[in-house]
Order: C-alpha cells, then sequence, then structure tokens
C-alpha cells in the first residue's frame, strides 16, 4: 500500500551539509566591510551587493522586487539615488544629477503592464528612466523583511529591547519531499536509482542513505515539486518499492530573525505619551496619529510594542501588545484594536519607512568603492500633510 506521511521535520535536520543550511544573508545588515570593488562598477556588481545587503529572496511572493528598469546601454554607476518612492519630482532630481541607478523602495511598476505611453504617470516615469539610460531597482519587502532591516529599524524607535519577528520568513528549499522505499537487492537499487536521476536529468535528486535488514535494503531520496510525479510513477514500476513507498513532504526551515513585523518587549517601559515623543523624533515628524485602547491613557504603561512598517494590519492583526506602530490602518481595524486594550499609533504610510533610506545609505556606501556616490533623495516625501 502507498503510504501517504507528512513530516515536521525541517530539511536542515536531514541533509546537515545542504548549502540551503548556510544562506548568503546570514550576516545581512550586520556591521558592513568594505568591498573589494575599487573602480567603476557595473550595474551588475551593485545588484550583487545589494543582494548581499537584501536577499530578494525575502520579498513576499507578491512583490516585484529586483531590477525593473535596465538601460539597453550599460555604462558604470557613478551615481546612486535613494528614495522611498518614485515619483515625477524625484525622477527630475535623478536626471539633474545624472544618476545612473534609481533605488526606489517602493516598486514603481507593479502590475503587469500592456502598453507604455504618457497617460499612465507610472509608465511615463519608466519611459523617462530608459531614455536617460537610467536603471531602477525596487527591493520593497526584502528591506522589511531582513535582520536589521525596515522594520526593526522602526521598532528600534521606543528603545531597547527583545525584539522577535511576528511573520517568520522561510528559507528557499530546492528538495520539498522525501521518498522512502524498500528493494531487494544491490542491483535493484542501482537500477531504480538510474531511472530516478532519469526524471528530471538528475540536477535535483538527492540520495540521503541507504540501510539493509532481513527484508530488503532501505533506500531515501529528496526530490523537487517537478521531480515528485515522474519519480512516484517510476517507484510504482517496481513491486517491491511500489508497496513500501513512502512520500514525506518537508517543511522549509525558518530564518531566524528574518521575516515581517516585530514585537519587542521593552527593557524600560514608557508611558504612551512618552512612546508618542520618541517616534516623533524617530521620524523626524511633528505630529502622529494616536488612538488609545480601551483603558489606557496618556499615562499608561507601554511595555510590548508591535511594529510593521506600511500598512500593518494584516501583520499586526492579533498580536498582543500595548501599542502598535505602523503607517497606515482602516477605521475599522483601529477600533479593533483598540476595544482590544491597543493603542495605535499612525504616522502616514511612507513615514514610516522613508527615514531607513539614511540608514541603507551609510551600509551601501561603505561596500562600494569612493567613486560612487550614493545620495538619498530631498523631494521624495508622504503625498499626505497635516494642514
Amino acid at each position: 500500500m502507498l503510504a501517504h506521511k507528512v513530516s515536521d521535520i525541517f530539511l536542515n535536520r536531514i541533509i546537515n551539509s545542504s548549502s540551503f543550511l548556510h544562506p548568503p544573508f546570514s550576516s545581512a545588515f550586520q556591521p558592513p566591510h568594505c568591498s573589494h570593488f575599487t573602480g567603476p562598477m557595473e550595474l551588475k556588481e551593485t545588484l550583487q551587493v545589494l543582494e548581499q545587503l537584501a536577499p530578494l529572496s525575502l520579498a513576499e511572493s507578491w512583490d516585484n522586487v529586483g531590477l525593473l528598469v535596465e538601460p539597453s546601454k550599460p555604462r558604470p554607476v557613478k551615481t546612486i539615488l535613494l528614495t522611498n518612492d518614485l515619483t515625477d519630482a524625484v525622477m527630475a532630481e535623478a536626471e539633474a544629477l545624472s544618476c545612473d541607478l534609481i533605488i526606489s523602495y517602493h516598486p514603481p511598476l507593479f502590475r503587469p503592464v500592456k502598453r507604455l505611453n504618457q497617460k499612465d504617470w507610472k509608465q511615463r516615469l519608466a519611459i523617462r528612466a530608459v531614455e536617460a539610460g537610467i536603471a531602477v531597482f525596487s527591493p520593497h519587502t526584502s528591506w522589511d523583511s531582513v535582520k536589521g532591516g525596515v522594520n526593526d529599524w522602526l521598532v528600534a524607535g521606543l528603545g531597547s529591547g527583545q525584539v522577535s519577528v511576528l511573520s517568520q520568513a522561510l528559507g528557499n528549499a530546492s528538495h520539498c519531499h522525501k521518498l522512502e522505499f524498500t528493494v531487494r537487492s544491490t542491483e535493484e537499487l542501482n537500477t531504480v536509482m538510474k531511472e530516478l536521476k532519469a526524471c528530471d536529468g538528475g540536477t535535483s535528486l538527492i540520495s540521503t542513505g541507504t540501510r539493509a535488514d532481513s527484508s530488503g535494503i532501505h533506500a531515501s531520496v529528496l526530490c523537487s515539486d517537478s521531480a515528485l510525479t515522474p519519480s512516484v510513477q517510476t517507484l510504482l514500476q517496481h513491486s517491491c518499492s511500489s508497496q513500501s513507498l513512502s512520500i514525506l513532504k518537508l517543511e522549509k526551515p525558518p530564518l531566524p530573525g528574518h521575516g515581517q513585523g516585530r514585537l519587542s518587549v521593552l527593557e524600560q517601559p514608557v508611558t504612551v505619551a512618552e512612546a508618542v515623543q520618541r517616534m516623533k523624533s524617530h521620524l523626524v515628524l511633528s505630529h502622529l496619529r494616536l488612538a488609545l485602547g480601551w483603558g489606557q491613557t496618556l499615562e499608561s504603561s507601554v511595555r510590548t510594542v508591535a511594529a510593521c512598517a506600511g500598512s500593518g494590519a494584516s501583520v499586526l492583526n492579533g498580536v498582543k501588545a500595548d501599542l502598535y506602530i505602523t503607517g497606515e490602518m482602516s477605521h475599522h481595524e483601529v477600533l479593533d484594536a483598540a476595544a482590544q486594550g491597543t493603542g495605535v499609533l499612525l504616522s502616514d504610510h511612507s513615514n514610516s519607512e522613508r527615514g531607513f533610506l539614511a540608514v541603507f545609505r551609510e551600509r551601501l556606501a561603505v561596500r562600494l568603492p569612493e567613486s560612487v556616490a550614493v545620495v538619498v533623495s530631498k523631494v521624495d516625501r508622504d503625498p499626505l500633510e497635516v494642514v
């Protein structure tokens, strides 16, 4: 009988030597070191540095991150402009600076584009970038997720504390299934393994060992999603392996410190009023919007803080905390949080993210040669103002 099993064990308990156990971003956003690049940088070299700082694999599946506009004629990257949003004003600034690369935190191209014309403002900006030979790159949720990124910076505005991730990021694993089966002899095992490797060209199949006893030779292999069906069909063609076959679905390993949203248990609790003042200073804003939780006053103690940059309701929903900090939440989402005794502090969407640009500029600049200037936009701002 074919038995289907689901295993909760992580891949790192199965293949300790596999490359995915040592992600290239294990030290992401740690104190940076000088890059080995000394002369003019090509675009692809700059992208490699950006990938080291915040791998795009950390971005949410719905997001549109990475290189969004690539000029046809390569040129050295001498000036990089950092912005939260790519607007007409920011594009004019980039053109005036003879910018070679714009890093726009929010992706200016998000939904599929069927045509490029001047009627749509985002398409118009993409056309201007192409005509000016300016590359456009967007990191978005990869910066949110990475350890030491936007969300860690945001929650640190209230002071030091024990920080944990609200929505855990998982590692990439090409091998998603473990197949266990039994054969009668070494010859049969060699035949089966040869047929399994032929299922996908032998590119994704990994043997994890064999064990012999009186009932035969017990073998196990790891395979990808794409190789699962042909691999199972192959094993079912052999009577012994078809009767003993077990399929285990493997969970992806968590990436400690990486993921969406943060919860901080403050070392030194503050009052709601103090929290407001600290976040104003941290975000360099004169005004924030505050909803007191049920039973709270401005003098109530805040010890646990949940933060998510941008529009954070989906990440913060249901999290037990004294205070939520995010850019925006809907009216009813604020009411729901307040009814549970949680205060809500809103800065407007991009104001919860923009301050990180200066932090990232320092981390990027030290990894690039001195010939590359990294500039934070002076005209980028949240479209909403308090009037």
